[in-house]
């Protein structure tokens, strides 16, 4: 379930929810259905997309990142294939409970809209990889990712938590969706000599040395945007608490310049750890006047 890459979906909720508790009253209950329907949907995503590199060959043994469940032979298809369907079940069970709780009803006009959200939701996180198709392996993961990571996440977690809206929410959703691009490009980077055999990505398109380039403007715009969004409305050095994440994404960076191959593998980590306390420090310094 690569159970390392669930804080980044879980960023974003916390980012969203934490904006939208410091001016409005919440349910705990639609809080907790928002976690468990974002938690099951990477968990989707992983499962998927370690079925679809599986059966598109391109997990194989000189693969630079850590082995997986197929790969090793702990799984079989068919296995990865039933817990699939498992989790797209419980995915759009949380995601209708989530609906249902913060808005009371599953029939008003905006309740079948975000159902419909939900549902590309489980589209998206099954075909990274699987299907004859992928847009994984057409270079548009970086496009999908930034929607449904940074856009959708902070963005639906700020509106179900208090059905209200600002359009600046999608300056610290638009940061969340560059550092989880980020993580996704140091994935790539990581896996340009596997990948290039069976699959495009951005990286691979961009070579080592621009994808690299690319990797720090994601960083650098994250921090901008967010940066924006903390110098709108009444000014206070508590929207300025996410620079407390600063060292975790230097550290980052140096990372990514400095190493190759499987060695970069713990950058990964450590960005979705980074871009969890950023999001989370963030959203805390909100709560404060």
């Amino acid at each position: 379930m690569r159970l390392r890459t669930l804080p980044l979906s879980l960023a974003g909720i916390t980012l969203g929810v934490l904006l939208a508790a410091g001016g409005h009253d919440f349910s705990g209950l639609t809080v907790a259905l928002l976690a468990l329907t974002t938690v099951c949907l990477q968990i989707l995503s992983n499962l998927s997309n370690e079925l679809g590199d599986t059966l598109h060959g391109t997990d194989r043994s000189d693969r630079q990142g850590i082995h997986y469940s197929i790969q090793d032979g702990e799984m079989t298809v068919a296995d990865m294939k039933r817990l699939i369907a498992c989790f797209a079940v419980l995915s759009c069970l949380f995601g209708a409970g989530m609906v249902w709780s913060a808005f009371g009803t599953l029939w008003a006009p905006l309740p079948p809209a975000f159902l419909a959200l939900g549902g590309a939701a489980v589209w998206a996180a099954m075909h990274y990889t699987l299907g004859e198709n992928p847009y994984g392996y057409r270079g548009l993961g970086d496009l999908f990712v930034f929607i449904f990571f940074g856009l959708a996440t902070v963005c639906g977690g700020y509106f179900l938590t208090c059905l209200d809206w600002s359009w600046l929410i999608l300056l610290p959703a638009s940061a969340i969706g560059c550092f989880s691009v980020a993580v996704l490009n140091v994935n790539n980077i990581r896996d340009m000599k596997s990948d290039a055999q069976t699959r495009t990505t951005v990286a691979i398109r961009l070579g080592e040395k621009r994808a690299r380039i690319y990797q720090t403007v994601l960083i650098a715009a994250g921090w901008v945007l967010m940066t924006a969004f903390a110098l709108t409305g009444q000014p206070s050095w508590w929207r300025f608490a996410y620079v407390l994440a600063l060292p975790g994404f230097i550290r980052h960076l140096k990372g990514v310049w400095t190493l190759r191959d499987r060695a970069l593998d713990p950058m990964l980590p450590l960005l979705v750890i980074s871009t969890f306390a950023f999001a989370l420090l963030g959203g805390i310094g909100f709560l404060f006047p």
